[in-house]
């Protein structure tokens, strides 16, 4: 019997080793802008100084949800960037954006709407409105065509796990586009897990990390499980540290064939690729001081305002993080990370993301509290910031909304 409930315990410690480390997906949310409102931290942040921001929403795509999180013929609410949308997959599968007003009398299409085939119906008096045109299709009650009715679609696209929105303050088409990766998309790198935080900051403060290699050492180096002891034993190591607006130098990094039809859809004007940069890195976790007991080699490529394709490469293999920002609120960011590698790496992902998700949250408690400089007392050695903020103004135009022309309209 005591044989029994020993091979009974191994057979069950060692089942449950397996579903976590190849079975369970990381769910990581954490909502960083909630505060209890007796504490100071609250008082300081009713306080906060913002600064003169740049404009609050920049143009380019933004992720508006995950593709797992949008069935056929499910409709979603979706509230972002001063827009409420309404977010939904026709019965061919195809993920569609329309105003979430009905032009009509101003029912909200994805509060109880209903899709039917390729169209979206209005709740009220069952209005249908085509996806891919936003033309109004049927109205029960008229027996002619609905002539030009129609309510205002938003360019989208799906790639990498996410649905995306095209978001320009001129109106002006897209002129790139996120492009699926080989790899994700034969499942050659499978789906590991994922985070979501909520932040309040400016959207230019999460990728202008990319370029701030000094802030590393001072708020990543001390060890994820931070204790007086520890820190003396185990710390982070950056080093090799680049960034660049090269696009060459940034396929040539992450060997990834990212935008293999680009060329079909681009002017010769936009093949500068221009609104690509690319941030590099070597990651130790380093023992006494001497021993480097894990090394990845991290390149980031910025594409856009609001997304980025991490490649890790590790001694065990790649794996890859697709990290989105999208501007909620002027001064609330929804930030996700997507986590995908090969199968036999998914135990090592496991540990990269967990580890991820904590470092994550060492610098939104940082863009919780401060101040936008639009003039940093900078020294040379940090001339990457000034870099990466002159290219990050390629996508603010002349109507882009500043913070001042945004809050008035929000209901806090």
């Amino acid at each position: 019997m005591i044989v029994d409930f020993f091979t009974v315990g191994i057979l069950t410690t060692f089942s449950v080793f397996i579903y976590l480390a190849f079975f369970w997906k990381i769910n990581w949310i954490r909502d960083l802008t909630k505060q209890d409102t007796r504490s100071s931290k609250f008082r300081a942040r009713k306080t906060r100084k913002i600064g003169d921001l740049p404009p609050v929403y920049p143009n380019g795509w933004f992720a508006v949800l995950e593709s797992s999180n949008l069935k056929r013929g499910q409709v979603e609410h979706v509230s972002a960037l001063g827009q409420n949308l309404a977010v939904f997959r026709t019965d061919s599968g195809v993920a569609c954006i329309l105003d979430a007003y009905c032009p009509h009398l101003g029912a909200n299409l994805a509060e109880g709407g209903q899709v039917k085939g390729e169209d979206l119906e209005c709740p009220f008096h069952c209005w249908r409105f085509c996806g891919k045109s936003g033309k109004c299709t049927s109205i029960p009650y008229l027996n002619k065509a609905a002539g030009s009715i129609k309510t205002r679609v938003w360019e989208s696209c799906e790639a990498n796990g996410v649905i995306f929105m095209w978001h320009h303050a001129e109106h002006s088409q897209p002129y790139w586009w996120p492009q699926q990766i080989e790899k994700i998309e034969n499942g050659s790198w499978g789906y590991q897990g994922r985070n979501e935080f909520y932040i309040n900051c400016h959207i230019q403060e999460i990728p202008e990390n990319g370029a701030d290699w000094a802030h590393l050492e001072a708020l990543h180096g001390p060890s994820i499980l931070a204790t007086n002891l520890l820190s003396n034993l185990v710390h982070h190591s950056w080093t090799n540290v680049g960034w660049s607006t090269d696009y060459t130098e940034s396929r040539r990094c992450t060997e990834i064939e990212t935008y293999p039809n680009e060329s079909e859809k681009s002017t010769p004007q936009d093949q500068s690729m221009k609104h690509i940069a690319t941030s590099r890195l070597c990651h130790q976790v380093v023992l006494f001081n001497r021993l480097s007991i894990l090394k990845l080699d991290v390149t980031a490529t910025q594409i856009g305002p609001g997304y980025v394709e991490l490649l890790l490469q590790t001694t065990f293999g790649p794996m890859c993080i697709i990290q989105t920002v999208t501007p909620l609120e002027p001064l609330l960011q929804r930030v996700t990370h997507l986590m995908f590698a090969p199968v036999f790496m998914a135990p090592y992902s496991r540990v990269t993301m967990l580890g991820e998700c904590l470092m994550f949250e060492r610098d939104a408690q940082v863009w919780n509290y401060k101040k936008y400089l639009d003039n940093p007392i900078l020294i040379k050695e940090e001339k990457t910031i000034k870099e990466f903020r002159r290219w990050y103004e390629q996508f603010y135009s002349k109507n882009s909304p500043s913070y001042e022309s945004c809050k008035d309209s929000l209901e806090w």
